[in-house]
């Protein structure tokens, strides 16, 4: 045998070594953020699937819409995640009055010098969070549109970067919708997944009052990473592999939202107006192998998939108004896709 054959032979290839050369390494680079959870924690009791979805949002590059009822910590949940990551946190409080230029910054005249410079607005920083999105009008919601997409925002005539990571964070109230916008559904696609806030069981909530029912100094997260810790992790995230029958459970369900007659759900179709776009595929690829890399593991399973895809596929399957009259939400319908397609 030659020497090339030799070292041809020697060589492992590409693809065994991501899958098995890196699980170790992806365990390991997941280790911070327990302690990362675990400071979380330590401010904000219970709602351990919204901590979860905030991190797989984190890990996956993907923004985040959170919907409860007012008090159930939703704001308090993204600045402690802020805080333990030692990231810039910027609170934004969308209001009727708002205007693009809040968000993004303007020029402003300095007349000592007889310049104008820019300053910059509240969108530059690591974690945004936009609480209570839709009371702003439809004019305040676009201007997140670029910074969401592209990472980036157009100021006096410039193309300016934000920083990275960066992630929006945005909260709306399902109840009072007087004074309200709803989000389009071009803006709601930009959000990665969408968590449904639910009240803290009686035992969580009495440790609620014994934290936080005093006058005193209430706790609040301490910086046990970095943001370019979730930077590396990143560059790990393309690493876990998923396989075919990983991308075709991905597709049968994303395409079950759009043909439910071709697999059999022919009492779902007169019920969804709009089925979930390719926007949909890529987000619970993502958002799965951010769940894998949660677990520590190195490739992507259907149980990973099954963890995402609600909050993936919730706010893009839109009901038909014959749907809303049955009572039957987006949830609902994506429940019986999820029970419906075989798991491969």
């Amino acid at each position: 045998m030659s020497q090339s054959e030799h070292q041809h032979e020697d060589k492992p290839s590409a693809e065994p070594s991501v899958r098995d050369g890196s699980a170790a390494a992806i365990a390991q680079a997941s280790a911070f953020l327990r302690d990362v959870v675990v400071e979380v924690e330590r401010v904000l009791v219970g709602q351990h699937e919204l901590v979860r979805g905030l991190l797989i949002g984190l890990l996956a590059d993907g923004h985040v819409l959170l919907e409860g009822v007012p008090g159930l910590a939703k704001s308090l949940a993204v600045e402690a995640l802020a805080g333990a990551l030692g990231g810039s946190f910027r609170r934004i409080q969308f209001t009727p009055d708002l205007l693009p230029s809040d968000l993004l910054g303007t020029q402003v005249y300095n007349p000592k010098s007889g310049e104008w410079a820019l300053r910059e607005g509240p969108l530059f920083g690591n974690f945004i969070l936009a609480d209570e999105i839709n009371r702003a009008p439809a004019k305040v919601q676009s201007a997140l549109l670029e910074a969401m997409q592209e990472r980036q925002v157009s100021l006096a005539g410039e193309t300016r970067r934000l920083p990275e990571p960066f992630l929006v964070l945005a909260t709306q109230n399902p109840v009072e919708q007087e004074g309200t916008y709803t989000l389009p559904e071009a803006q709601v696609d930009r959000f990665m997944i969408k968590i449904i806030v639910g009240y803290p069981s009686r035992s969580e909530e009495d440790v609620i009052i014994q934290r936080m029912a005093t006058l005193g100094k209430k706790p609040r997260a301490r910086a046990v990473a970095t943001p370019d810790r979730v930077l590396e992790a990143r560059v790990l995230l393309d690493e876990i592999h998923v396989d075919e029958l990983a991308r075709r459970y991905v597709l049968d369900l994303v395409f079950a939202t759009r043909e439910p007659r071709a697999v059999g759900l022919e009492e779902l179709a007169p019920l969804i107006l709009y089925g979930a776009s390719p926007r949909a595929s890529i987000a619970m690829t993502l958002a799965a192998r951010a769940n894998a890399f949660l677990e520590g593991r190195s490739y992507v399973s259907p149980a990973d998939i099954q963890a995402v895809g609600l909050q993936v596929l919730r706010h893009r399957v839109i009901p038909t108004f014959e749907a809303e009259a049955k009572g039957v939400t987006s949830d609902d319908i994506v429940r019986k896709v999820f029970a419906t397609i075989a798991i491969p």
